[in-house]
Parts: C-alpha cells; structure tokens; sequence
C-alpha cells in the first residue's frame, strides 16, 4: 500500500487539478465509505439484502479526479480514507434502489440525491439515475449549488470505477459544459 501512496502523492503534486479560472472543478472522484450505509428494514430478500424500493443513505470521500484511477480503493476496511491528505470533501447519496435492488447486474440500480459538500464549504447536488455497469457513463441532473457551483452546468457525467468487496463505489464525476448566458 506504501508506494501506491508515493506513487499517487507524486502524481496528485505533479498534476493541476481540473479546474475553471472561477474555482469550480470539472471532474472529481469518489470513494464510498461502506460503513455509513444505511438501508431500511424492508423491503429486503430472503437474504436481507435490500430490493425494489429500498430507501437508503450512504455517505464517502470526495478526491480529485484521477485519484482512484487503475482500481485504487478510496477507503480503508475500517472506512477511514484511504488518502487522508487529498480529500477534498464529502459526498452524501439518498435514494432508493429500483431494477433488482442490490441484486441489479446491469442498468439503472437506484435513483439518487447526491450532495457534495467541498471542504471550502462550497456545495453541488445532482439527482438521477445510477448504474449498476462499470466504465458506463450515466447522465444526472445538476439541481442545485452554491459558491464556485452556484453557476454549475446543468448536468455531470458518472461512471462507475467499480465497487468495493464491501459493496462500496467508486465513482468518477465530469460536470457537463457551461451554458453561455446569451
């Protein structure tokens, strides 16, 4: 774990995060920590994993893009982050599962609130659907913002990196282009 540590500090020092000129960044990463989530009693299957309609919250770390790229995991067993030093906030997600709950192999496996909070304070939520395909893109609505994301563009494109042994994901976030006020 140590050098892919060293690896990765001297890859983050080495590397301007995506940014526009006003401080919004334009692509980040995220990290599930499995042990915030938290899903309702029912309804579950046989097993008590959580089904169709399932409302749960989860919550994760926020790191610059490219942080979890070739399979890195984002956080420890003990669900602490795996790069302290380059979180750069924290992702909350609510929703409720759809398809075949936690048993969706392909396609939408949830619909979700997804509130990013920077650690300057400065906050993005999006709204949509989630997939369960890795290295697919998904489109989801840009519903909100403040600070540097007051202005954000309307949509972000997601795709899962994957998921941890413990069901965590590990997602990549790209906010769409800009829209000129003409």
């Amino acid at each position: 774990m140590k050098p892919h540590k060293f690896t990765l500090a001297a890859a983050l020092a080495s590397t301007a995060f995506s940014a526009q000129a006003d401080g919004m960044l334009t692509s980040f990463d995220v990290a599930e920590d499995i042990s915030r989530f938290a899903f309702a009693e029912a309804p579950v299957f046989d097993d008590g994993m959580p089904a169709y309609g399932n409302a749960f919250i989860t919550q994760g770390y926020v790191y610059p893009a490219g942080t979890l790229d070739g399979g890195l995991e984002g956080t420890l067993p003990n669900g602490k982050p795996a790069f302290p030093d380059f979180v750069i906030g924290t992702w909350t997600c609510d929703g409720y599962l759809v398809g075949d709950g936690m048993r969706t192999e392909s396609g939408t496996i949830v619909i979700t609130r997804q509130i990013i909070q920077f650690t300057d304070g400065d906050l993005l939520i999006t709204h949509g659907p989630e997939l369960a395909d890795v290295d697919v893109a998904v489109t989801r609505a840009v519903t909100g913002g403040t600070g540097d994301y007051a202005d954000a563009p309307a949509e972000i494109s997601q795709v899962m990196l994957g998921m941890s042994d413990g069901y965590g994901v590990r997602l990549q976030i790209e906010l769409g282009q800009q829209q000129d006020a003409s």
